[in-house]
């Protein structure tokens, strides 16, 4: 019996070391499939879990030797815990990647208005009504909620056609309709227009149909694919767009952010090009038109692309959006963000808000607070968009840094619904790769286009408003600036701030200030205080013009 007893003093140990190694297997597996890890690595990590399972057999091989088998177990208890931890998290940022990844939908919302003082309160009451309608302006989607209610009613839906957004809202405020069909985007679009800004508290929404499209950037059936270098890295073009929304990251949306980044994975070299969203130029769907950028956003993210693509003479590959709700999370689930800004100033958007000029550690909505302000610069949207850059910047940066590591499952828990692209898991897995593999630092450099502030009509409104009309000349650098990083050109920040010659801005018009922004103390916005309750303008920051500064990231 006793040397039966001994014969077997192997099997405990023998249990133990194949568990470890089934464990081992499957955590390689899983690694693998995240396609992520360089090839090497893999090998060094199988290597070092092969040389681990050795030790733990040697140790536990044999139970007579109590206090190796006992110390050889603590040993593989502790080597299960951290491949079950590091299996959990591999699988947690392969399905954090996978649910912001490769994006081909986009949804509009159209949504049906009544008076607010109107007794129905859902579509079905609306049955009966005559329906007013845009005549022209985004008619498709229109046409299929009209469509829609006609299968909802099981009857025909009399419309009224209206030219532009006012003469629709007047149709419904005077009674000439009973219900208005609108592209829900549409909304801030008319409330941006004298007159209309309390438009949503005389209206109410009592149903909505959501239409979703497939996105089809670039008029192709397939996107463009990113450009290969002689030494097999890869040149992307993104758009980056930030939507003014806190909702669903599919609804179409104006696009307060438009960022073109050139990035060349040779060259660790990232170019942001920032597009103002009043910008004056033809969308891609307007027949040559000229509209505010920001408005490309209610036709699609497709046709944001097509029209940066149609300004720069370029190819967009893939977009990157967010919207504002996730940008606060996202900085907030990185731990704060420091943030460089080229002035001291106080918000004249939200109150309550102070930065100073240099470094400022901030949280989420600091910082989104400091990206949209455009009223206390001299330079208006052009300064919030170096602003919204300089917020890029921060991220990278801590996104890259070792600090990284401590925030990994909050930043993992927080990116579904803030982020979405089309850029496929498998590409962003070989973006990652690539780092890892060949580390270095990134270098980032930021250009701005100019133009002159102007007052015009656009496409997508039915009576003038604040445009900025393009320069040019910043445009023309711009795209000289994207060539070079593509072809493996060495771009500097001083570069980029070199001047192109001055903008004529002797007759440009003011960009407006935020209307009736009132403290609850009486102050006014800007701090000042008005005798007929009104917000003054913003004046000019003290400090000049502002360049962005390059900054290089630890990778």
């Amino acid at each position: 019996m006793s040397r039966r007893r001994k014969r077997n003093d192997w099997i405990p140990g023998a249990v133990i070391t194949i568990i470890v190694m089934v464990l081992s297997v499957v955590f390689m597996g899983l690694l693998a499939m995240t396609k992520m890890i360089p090839t090497v690595y893999m090998l060094i990590i199988g290597m070092g879990l092969a040389i681990l399972i050795a030790i733990i057999w040697l140790l536990v091989w044999h139970t007579r030797h109590k206090g190796r088998f006992i110390g050889g177990t603590i040993f593989a208890v502790l080597l299960v815990v951290i491949l079950g931890f590091g299996g959990y998290y591999i699988n947690k940022t392969r399905s954090a990647i996978s649910d912001i990844s490769g994006v081909t939908t986009e949804v509009t919302q159209v949504a049906v208005y009544v008076r607010s003082d109107d007794a129905a309160d859902s579509v079905d009451a609306t049955s009966g009504y005559t329906f007013g309608i845009l005549a022209s302006l985004d008619r498709e989607n229109t046409d299929g909620a009209v469509e829609h209610l006609k299968s909802q009613f099981n009857a025909d839906v009399p419309t009224t056609e209206y030219a532009g957004l006012t003469e629709l809202a007047d149709g419904l405020l005077k009674n000439e309709v009973g219900a208005i069909i609108l592209n829900d985007a549409y909304l801030g679009v008319l409330e941006d227009m004298d007159g209309y800004m309390d438009f949503d508290t005389k209206v109410k929404q009592v149903g909505s149909v959501d239409v979703e499209k497939e996105i089809e950037a670039n008029s192709a059936s397939e996107p463009v694919e990113p450009i290969t270098t002689a030494n097999g890295g890869k040149i992307y073009t993104i758009y980056i767009s930030g939507i003014d929304t806190r909702g669903d990251m599919t609804a179409k949306s104006r696009s307060d952010v438009n960022i073109i980044a050139t990035v060349n994975t040779d060259t660790h070299e990232i170019l942001l090009v920032s597009t103002p969203r009043d910008y004056y130029v033809p969308l891609s769907i307007s027949g040559g038109a000229p509209d505010k950028l920001t408005h490309a956003g209610i036709y699609g993210i497709d046709v944001c692309m097509d029209t940066l693509g149609m300004l720069y003479d370029t190819d967009i590959n893939y977009y990157f959006r967010i919207n504002f709700g996730g940008f606060v999370k996202v900085i907030d689930a990185l731990g704060g963000i420091t943030v460089d800004s080229d002035y001291e100033f106080d918000s004249r958007n939200i109150l309550g808000y102070h930065f100073n000029k240099g470094e400022n550690y901030m949280n989420g909505e600091q910082a989104l607070v400091f990206a949209r302000e455009r009223y206390a610069f001299q330079e208006g949207d052009r300064q919030r968009g170096k602003n919204q850059m300089a917020v890029i910047r921060a991220v990278v940066n801590k996104a890259l840094s070792p600090e990284i590591l401590t925030k990994y499952s909050s930043l993992l828990s927080t990116l579904d619904g803030c982020f979405g692209t089309n850029i496929t898991y498998e590409e962003i897995a070989e973006l990652l790769q690539d780092q890892i593999a060949n580390g270095g630092d990134w270098t980032i450099v930021s250009y701005s286009v100019d133009g002159t502030g102007a007052t015009e009509k656009p496409y997508s409104m039915s009576q003038k408003a604040y445009v900025m009309v393009p320069d040019y000349n910043t445009v023309d650098k711009a795209k000289s600036l994207m060539e070079k990083v593509r072809n493996g050109e060495v771009v500097t920040q001083e570069e980029a701030d070199a001047s192109t010659g001055t903008t004529d801005r002797t007759n440009e018009v003011a960009e407006p200030g935020p209307v009736n922004q009132v403290a609850t103390d009486g102050t006014a916005a800007d701090g000042t205080t008005s005798t007929d309750g009104t917000t003054t303008d913003g004046t000019a920051a003290t400090d000049g013009a502002a360049t962005a500064d390059s900054t290089t990231t630890a990778g």
